[in-house]
């Protein structure tokens, strides 16, 4: 009786781990998962806060046999965790298949004045400029992800951020995995409004974009997870801030193009955060706008 029990269970908890959803972290701060969400009412990333989850299972438990064909404390224990596997797995289907998660809650239309406002004491900015440089720079930020390697964008983020990124590569890199993020298009970029906050100003900005995502095994070359051929189609809200007073120096390019603050060499927010010029290195304070959160708001993936 025992030991059909015991079969019983190392079968359920088998099959428990094989029907668990694989949700990884993808894309350049782990917006991208293996399961959709949209809404709201959820986790964001930025203002120095971190992510990562650990946890262990232990037991310390002993029991003695009995003879006969009755159930033991032990089996009637065993039979009472066989119950409650089914059980959880029965609800994580019914709730896979009743709702979907809800992403990151936008922020308020409220607290947000229009872009007119601080163009009032900016007559240099450009919301066109702004929008291809964020473009630009999405790019870049999942091409780093696939290369694990977010040096060459860390001028343009809070330093809170980009530890953060960091981590996520080193994570991978240690796991011997390669994320790999293509058929990258950013669909539109909208900003959304600006505030005043602790003596910097703040413009909200929505970035559409599809891609592709995939975590593929380094040694082996096998997709682990994700997927090479479903495309998602991702809602990000970044928010971005410069000090009040800070103007957008007048230039041909906009804001895409910056200047080394050592020997004046222009700079595109493509090239490394070293000068080409004089390898002078830039910190994020040197530029006009620094994105220090980003929210995932949605993922639609297409089957």
């Amino acid at each position: 009786m025992k030991k059909h029990l015991l079969i019983l269970l190392s079968v359920l908890l088998i099959a428990a781990f094989v029907l668990m959803p694989r949700i990884g972290r993808a894309d350049l701060g782990g917006f991208s998962g293996g399961g959709d969400y949209g809404g709201g009412g959820g986790s964001d990333w930025g203002g120095g806060s971190d992510w990562g989850s650990s946890s262990s299972w232990s037991s310390d438990s002993s029991y003695s046999s009995r003879s006969g064909d009755s159930c033991s404390a032990p089996e009637v224990f065993i039979i009472a965790v066989v119950v409650i596997v089914i059980v959880i797995i029965s609800m994580s289907k019914a709730k896979k298949q009743s709702s979907v998660p809800r992403g990151a809650t936008r922020t308020a239309a409220s607290k947000l004045s229009p872009i007119s406002e601080l163009m009032k004491n900016d007559p240099n900015f450009s919301p066109e400029d702004l929008k291809e440089w964020l473009q630009n720079l999405y790019i870049k930020m999942q091409d780093c992800c696939t290369k694990r390697d977010v040096e060459p964008v860390r001028p343009y983020f809070a330093d809170a951020l980009w530890q953060q990124f960091d981590r996520q590569m080193k994570e991978l890199r240690s796991q011997h995995r390669t994320n790999i993020v293509e058929r990258i298009a950013v669909l539109s970029v909208d900003l959304k409004g600006c505030y005043q906050d602790k003596g910097e100003d703040v413009i909200i900005a929505e970035i559409y974009a599809r891609i592709t995502d995939y975590t593929v095994d380094d040694e082996t070359g096998k997709v682990i997870l994700g997927s090479k051929t479903q495309e998602k189609f991702m809602t990000y809200e970044y928010a971005l801030s410069r000090p009040i007073g800070k103007k957008t120096e007048p230039r041909a390019e906009g804001v895409t193009e910056h200047h080394c603050p050592n020997c004046g060499a222009p700079l595109s927010v493509n090239e490394s955060i070293k000068c080409p010029y004089c390898d002078s290195v830039l910190t994020f304070s040197d530029h006009n706008w620094t994105v220090y959160a980003i929210k995932g708001i949605s993922q639609k993936t297409v089957k």
